[in-house]
């Protein structure tokens, strides 16, 4: 038997085997070190194309496809905004008619009582008139017992309830905590 006779299939090139050898040990290192968290790490893509693909592809349909607009649809909003615009400009300047009027009634009450005042001083009465003018007075009679009854004393409540906290340094108080000068001390 000759060694011609029979064919011996070609051997591999040494570079080809040291390749695979090389991936066979690269990848499977890698696959065991690292395999659970490169799983995890596909299946995470996965959940987030999914999640976000209707987003981008709403996205990216309204940028390419964006149409221009149809101008009837435009003046129409146009002519929407103007007619808001409009009536909301009715209404200020209703309300701002309301408040003219009523700041000249106010005026006219307080001419009204400065006249009555002047006229109840010609008079001889006081002269001090109240804002209930518009309603018959009956003349007080002013007797000895009355002016020797004592006088109420005004309210006084305490600090607590009128809501001053000594503590703020609210309250308009002269005694208050200053920073004091800049400079050299005047110290000799």
């Amino acid at each position: 038997m000759e060694l011609g006779d029979q064919e011996v299939p070609p051997a591999k090139p040494d570079l080809e085997l040291d390749f695979t050898g090389f991936l066979q040990e690269t990848v499977g290192t890698a696959l065991s070190t690292y395999g659970w968290f490169i799983l995890f790490g596909c299946i995470l893509l996965y959940v987030l194309k999914q999640k976000f693909s209707s987003n981008i592809n709403s996205l990216l349909a309204t940028t390419k496809t964006s149409t221009p607009p149809d101008p009837n649809e435009v003046v129409r909003r146009q002519e929407a905004v103007a007619a808001a615009r409009l009536k909301m400009q009715r209404e200020l300047d209703a309300q701002a008619e309301r408040y003219r009027e009523k700041q000249r009634q106010l005026e006219e009450e307080k001419r009204r009582q400065k006249i009555e005042s002047w006229e109840s001083m010609k008079e001889g009465k006081s002269y001090k008139v109240t804002s209930h003018l518009s309603q018959p007075q009956e003349p007080t009679a002013t007797t000895s017992t009355s002016s020797s009854a004592p006088k109420p004393k005004p309210d006084r409540r305490p600090l607590r309830s009128s809501g001053f906290n000594p503590l703020t340094g609210d309250g308009g108080g002269t005694c208050a905590w200053r920073p004091g000068r800049r400079g050299p001390s005047a110290g000799g």
